[in-house]
């Protein structure tokens, strides 16, 4: 499984770090389309980012790299350069970065990681659009000692690891064989610098950066869907010479007891009488913006048991174009009287009013009339019950009177 810092490839199509091929590819075909320069000229980078991921995760080696070792594995994993502005414009900087250090963004310096929060959401946020307000907690930089950790000229190079932050090991595995590895300097926590506890800064202890709350506006637009992400650039930790990441919030569409979506269209059932049923009807339900909608069918048209009818243009607004909808889908089950419901005098003029029933056909030979009986789907067939019953009982016969059985059989 991959590291929550590690999951951006995933966040991208949308689906969970355990997703299978088919729910991967199912994400990605739906994303494609959605964001296909031909159709959404403007979306060239997200489509780019999309066709990415899904080339990544689709190829199992590069998975398994990824799941293992994260955006590290395949920087090491990777023997072309030719992806280097995709990865940068993903993660943040190019696929080989010397010692395999922090990520880089366009202007040379190191980025800092992307903060990635789950926002749930309903589907009338979804319809609707809605503002929130969600507050978080980030590092930022230490306004008395201005991100230096002390006084001017406290802070030293940590002779550890030579002011690199990590630390080099090489191992023999074999005569002329080596492995290189590497592991944060734990002198100086992978900062490079050391600062003696006396000349630290009282406020954030040498550490630098501080704990601030942070509210961020959140617009949710109308039409957006489960999976997509909203990102506010530049929010995430601070920390001093590195540019900070974005804060990125996925979005989580939470079960409607009425709906539910299909990218931009709405389902729905509705239970209806048998009379509804042969005769028309009219019911009225609440939308998802507060709007009551009657629904009319009319007299003569009958409904079968689990049909579906579609109200156009009562669907899901379009992301970026909320006048446009989608359809709205009804199911309908159809609800048939009790057993004995009405007489047998009322029952034959019924009948008369219904279309006629086949005749009966001619019987030819020998013929044996059975009963129709109810069926309890809970307890299985009658058939099997008795052949249990039966092994059972042969069961206990044979482990209790032993050659007897064979003696009833013959």
């Amino acid at each position: 499984m991959a590291n929550v810092a590690d999951t951006k490839l995933y966040d991208i199509l949308g689906v969970p770090p355990g997703a299978s091929d088919n729910e991967l590819k199912k994400a990605y075909r739906k994303l494609a389309k959605e964001y296909h320069p031909d159709k959404n000229p403007n979306a060239g980078d997200k489509f780019k980012e999309i066709s990415f991921a899904y080339e990544v995760l689709s190829n199992p080696e590069k998975r398994e790299l990824y799941d293992r070792y994260g955006e590290q594995g395949l920087r090491e994993g990777s023997g072309s350069s030719g992806m280097d502005d995709i990865f940068s414009h993903i993660f943040g900087g190019g696929l080989f970065n010397f010692m395999g250090g922090q990520s880089r963004s366009r202007n040379g310096r190191r980025r800092g990681e992307d903060m990635v929060h789950p926002l749930k959401v309903s589907l009338e946020d979804l319809y609707n659009g809605k503002t929130t307000k969600l507050q978080l907690s980030k590092n930022v930089l230490c306004s008395a000692c201005n991100g230096q950790g002390g006084k001017a000229g406290s802070v030293q190079k940590c002779n550890a690891c030579r002011g690199r932050g990590v630390r080099i090991m090489i191992r023999q595995l074999a005569p002329g064989m080596v492995q290189q590895m590497q592991s944060v300097c734990s002198d100086c926590n992978g900062e490079g610098e050391v600062i003696n506890e006396k000349d630290r800064c009282k406020k954030c202890e040498g550490k630098k950066v501080i704990k601030e709350v942070k509210i961020l506006e959140v617009h949710v637009d109308k039409g957006m869907k489960h999976g997509q992400r909203i990102t506010f650039s530049g929010e995430a930790d601070q920390a001093p010479g590195v540019e900070p990441g974005d804060i990125v919030l996925l979005l989580q569409e939470k079960e409607n007891e009425m709906f539910q979506r299909d990218v931009n269209d709405l389902h729905m059932t509705h239970k209806i009488g048998l009379v509804e049923a042969l005769c028309g009807f009219q019911f009225t339900f609440k939308h998802l913006d507060g709007r009551q909608i009657v629904v009319k069918y009319p007299p003569g048209k009958v409904i079968e048991p689990g049909c579906v009818r579609v109200v156009r243009g009562e669907g899901m607004p379009q992301y970026r174009n909320p006048f446009e909808k989608g359809d709205l889908y009804i199911k309908f089950d159809v609800q048939f009287p009790e057993n004995n419901w009405i007489s047998p005098e009322k029952l034959s003029e019924l009948e008369d009013l219904l279309p006629a029933r086949p005749e009966f056909p001619n019987v030819i030979g020998d013929a044996e009339e059975v009963d129709l009986q109810e069926f309890d789907t809970t307890r299985g067939s009658g058939g099997g019950q008795r052949r249990e019953a039966y092994n059972d009982s042969s069961d206990e016969e044979s482990s209790h009177h032993g050659p007897g059985v064979q003696c009833a059989h013959q």
